[in-house]
């Protein structure tokens, strides 16, 4: 199946980033834009309290949800944010490498950020993301 996202890497920025530095879509593919995917059960109670790496797991897993729903898959999404609740570099770098594995090699340009809080009580992890598919 043809895919709508083409990742861009720069020979001119630093290979230390684990993602591409940006992607691009042709103007006839369809935008998927999601809301925050969050770390939540069926019920709406909080998966893994306390837990980043159980977290991100959880909104990873709602986020591909998500995107089935909508008729795409990860290998659709053309960029993230992930947003972390925590001052501690740590606990973003924990949070990310759980998400940076479930992309594997569509490592798509991607924003960690350190917030001070997220809407839902424990929570921990937030993903945002956009998707490009073909067709309809």
């Amino acid at each position: 199946m043809a895919r709508a996202v083409t990742l861009i890497r720069s020979g001119s920025l630093s290979d230390v980033a684990e993602y591409a530095y940006a992607a691009t879509a042709p103007a006839e593919a369809r935008l998927v834009f999601l809301a925050g995917a969050c770390p939540l059960n069926e019920d709406g109670s909080t998966a893994a309290k306390g837990d980043y790496a159980g977290q991100a797991a959880k909104a990873v897993e709602n986020m591909r949800t998500a995107l089935a729903d909508a008729g795409a898959s990860i290998e659709d999404v053309i960029s993230t944010r992930v947003l972390v609740a925590s001052s501690r570099q740590k606990d973003l770098v924990t949070a990310w490498e759980v998400v940076r594995d479930a992309f594997g090699d569509h490592d798509v340009p991607s924003t960690l950020m350190g917030v001070t809080v997220l809407g839902y009580d424990d929570q921990l992890v937030e993903i945002e993301a956009v998707a490009a598919v073909l067709g309809s």
